[in-house]
């Protein structure tokens, strides 16, 4: 559809769009203020004045001037005049035009001249006044050297500058004389040294004239004769050439060259050695004129037989480097295959930076040694339980009370925390050694502390009871002989710890293969010692626990308060706690039964830290020893690197010690080993019998939740490495372990299921480790592997 252009601009729309802004100011629709107009009227009066009453101009074109012109009187009457004028002089050219039109052409008009200064005579900027023109004069620059006076010649010379001049002027002569000098030597030992480059020069040396000094005495005989003999008859009478001699190879007399005017300079010495001149002279007079004229046609050396340098033939650096090579050659081949691989295993030998560890120990028989010893069994225990249950604080407490802490250390402790608002922390300070642990008040790595009784010597292993660090756990638990288990018997928290980190950590202690657990029902003063609700907590853990795989022998409860120390190392006073008649945690601890450890098995122990052992210990390592011994100088292998490292020292139980057995936590400070090569997880094993790095394994496994072939983590101590259930082989029946089904695609929570797996890399394992799968943050299995 066309639309028609009235549509698009209306007029009214135009008008109210920009009138708002023709119609600013004062006046009406001009702009013009009263003002204005005023100046306007009086400037049209005088501007009229001025040029007279001849003068024919209309009020309109007086007051643009004075508006252009900014009311200048002035300026608006020079304009109007040079304007008159202008319309006069075309006036003129248009009639002058109309004549030559009506007259008949006989030829080219003259266009009329044209004047730059009148096509801009009435532009305003022009007219610049006399007086305000700006003129630029040259600066005087002043004359150096002279005195002060204000003279206009050239001033006279002091006596100190004449002096100076002379000086220098002397100098400068000194300078130009030795350059000479210099020049000269220079040049002649450079000519020497350039000689060296001739290869074709003659062995016997002739003595010939100098060619120079024969063209000087040829050309004044030449002259000589042209003076004396007479002129042709004729200008244009032939001349008869004169006879070219014979060329001869030597040259006898000075008659025998023509006359040769050479002004050019001589060539250098490099250039005559690279082009070349030999025998040149006797040729000489075979050569035209227009080929004499060369530069280095005219050179004064006497050596005439030179040849020019072939740059084809070998550099004496080549010569130099071809006979090294040549007797290298001679050399190698003198020698037979098996003399020269005797000296390239000598060169390796030289190379190495170091030699392997040489076994220093005394080859004390550990194994006798260890039965002829007698002294207290040891034991470690670890302690698992939901967070908050009180873990740190009943260790704490118990440790206070068997005066393994001192009483002005526990003062201490409880003034830092009363100091922070958490009085209640101080005992669980004993074991949370860090920062950060006692200001979120839990527990994060694993705490160690020992004690004795009159019985046993107790290693406490406190792990942390956050979900977050159930990897930190596993590895206190693995190196645990029992377990004691702490709940929170207050209202709500029983439950909800249940729900929680109680379950999984029994579970996981069972599957790391501990036996014996003692359940303590801590916080029971919060229950008011009820028997009722230890009573329903015993019957709900011990169902669970033997439902895990704990037998009912190996199971023990214990109400107590660790706060209070109520049943701990004392019965409580307590009326309320009167109806236990049991003992109380110490005495449970004394009756776990001493576990045996594989003494005379291969050397294995998992690395828990890396650490250095102070000034005299840089590098030392700790971790409880599986299986096996291990003394002071013996060399040890450190799995997966497969580096060896020789043993400086050893401590059991921080006690220096010449050797240590297995279900001994030991350190063992390390020689001959980079640090890069230990890490936490590494398996320290026998030089002679070292366990194997595997990157897929079968394992028979209990499953927590469903399982099918996916990605998990797998850890074993310390040890974490990435992997996956590559298949299900089958599942097992729990109690006989025969197949139910093979090949199942998935598997139900609470099953026995037999795995393969593959890792990310290859780790130190082998049967019958016990292993824990995990995956996003939950437990999903453990088991052995097979």
């Amino acid at each position: 559809m066309a639309v028609d252009d009235d549509e698009l601009f209306d007029d009214e729309d135009y008008d109210n769009d920009f009138g708002s802004e023709a119609g600013d100011g004062d006046g009406d629709g001009d702009g013009l203020t009263e003002h204005d107009r005023e100046q306007l009227r009086m400037g049209t009066i005088e501007v009229r004045k001025q040029l007279g009453p001849e003068f024919d101009v209309t009020d309109n074109d007086i007051q643009e001037s004075l508006w252009h012109y900014y009311y200048d009187i002035a300026k608006t009457v020079t304009y109007l005049k040079n304007k008159r004028t202008q319309s006069q002089k075309k006036t003129s050219q248009k009639g002058a035009a109309m004549t030559h039109a009506t007259a008949p052409v006989c030829g080219l008009t003259k266009s009329p001249s044209f004047s730059t200064e009148d096509f801009f005579q009435d532009c305003p900027w022009l007219n610049v006044p006399i007086d305000r023109l700006a003129v630029f004069e040259p600066v005087r620059v002043p004359i150096r050297g002279g005195l002060l006076g204000g003279s206009s010649s050239e001033p006279k010379m002091s006596k100190l500058a004449a002096l100076a001049a002379k000086r220098r002027q002397k100098e400068n002569e000194k300078l130009a004389k030795t350059d000479v000098t210099e020049d000269s030597s220079n040049k002649s030992s450079y000519i020497a040294s350039l000689e060296k480059l001739r290869l074709g020069s003659n062995t016997q040396k002739t003595v010939k004239p100098d060619p120079t000094q024969l063209l000087k005495e040829n050309s004044s005989k030449l002259n000589h004769e042209k003076r004396t003999k007479p002129r042709a008859p004729s200008k244009h009478s032939p001349t008869p050439e004169p006879d070219i001699p014979t060329v001869q190879t030597e040259l006898t007399t000075p008659t025998d060259l023509p006359p040769v005017i050479v002004s050019r300079a001589e060539p250098s010495a490099f250039a005559r050695v690279l082009t070349g001149t030999t025998n040149f002279w006797p040729h000489l007079r075979q050569l035209p004129d227009s080929l004499l004229n060369r530069p280095f046609l005219s050179h004064k050396s006497p050596h005439t037989d030179t040849k020019p340098f072939d740059f084809t033939d070998p550099s004496p650096d080549d010569i130099v480097i071809n006979a090294q090579k040549s007797k290298a050659t001679k050399s190698a081949k003198s020698k037979t295959p098996a003399q020269q691989q005797d000296n390239l295993a000598q060169g390796v030998k030289q190379l190495s930076v170091s030699s392997q560890p040489v076994s220093k120990s005394k080859g004390i028989d550990v194994v006798s040694e260890y039965k002829k010893k007698t002294s207290k069994p040891a034991a470690n225990f670890v302690v698992i339980g939901h967070v908050d249950a009180g873990k740190s604080t009943l260790m704490g407490r118990l440790l206070y009370d068997l005066k393994a802490i001192d009483s002005r250390t526990m003062e201490k402790y409880k003034k830092e925390a009363e100091k922070i608002g958490k009085g209640s922390f101080a005992f669980a300070w004993v074991l949370d050694q860090g920062s950060e642990e006692r200001e979120r008040g839990v527990t994060i790595d694993v705490a160690t502390n020992k004690f004795e009784t009159d019985k046993t010597s107790f290693t406490i292993l406190d792990a942390p009871g956050h979900q977050d660090f159930v990897p930190n756990m596993i590895a206190g638990a693995s190196q645990a002989d029992f377990a004691v288990l702490v709940i929170d018997a207050s209202t709500g928290r029983f439950e909800s710890g249940l729900k929680g980190q109680t379950k999984e950590h029994a579970l996981l202690a069972r599957s790391l293969g501990v036996q014996r657990i003692i359940v303590a029902v801590n916080k029971m003063d919060a229950a008011h010692w009820s028997q009722d609700r230890f009573t329903d907590i015993q019957q709900q853990i011990a169902a669970f626990l033997i439902s895990a795989g704990f037998k009912q022998q190996n199971l023990a409860f214990v109400p107590c308060s660790g706060l209070q120390g109520d049943n701990i190392l004392q019965k409580s006073g307590d009326k309320n706690a009167a109806w236990y008649q049991g003992g109380t945690l110490v005495q449970e601890l004394d009756q776990s039964e001493p576990t045996t450890h594989a003494i005379d098995k291969p050397l294995r122990m998992p690395i828990a830290d890396v650490f250095r052992g102070g000034i005299q210990n840089p590098l030392s390592i700790s971790g409880r020893i599986e299986s096996g011994s291990v003394q002071n100088g013996e060399v040890i292998k450190i799995m997966p690197s497969g580096e060896l490292a020789g043993i400086k020292g050893i401590e059991v139980d921080n006690e220096p010690a010449e050797w240590a057995v297995a279900g001994q936590n030991v350190n063992l400070h390390l020689v001959d080993i980079d640090p890069i090569h230990l890490r936490s997880g590494d398996v320290v094993c026998s030089q002679k019998s070292p366990i194997t790095n595997i990157d897929t394994f079968s394992a028979k496994i209990l499953a927590f939740q469903h399982l099918m072939p996916m990605h998990l983590d797998i850890h074993r101590g310390r040890l974490h490495v990435a992997g996956r259930i590559s298949q299900l082989v089958a599942t097992l029946d729990k109690s006989t372990g025969a197949v139910i089904k093979k090949k199942p695609k998935v598997i139900q929570p609470g099953s026995l299921v037999q795995v393969q797996v593959e890792l990310t890399r290859s780790v130190p394992l082998e049967a019958p480790a016990r292993i824990v799968m995990r995956s996003e943050g939950h437990t999903i299995a453990a088991g052995i592997m097979q």
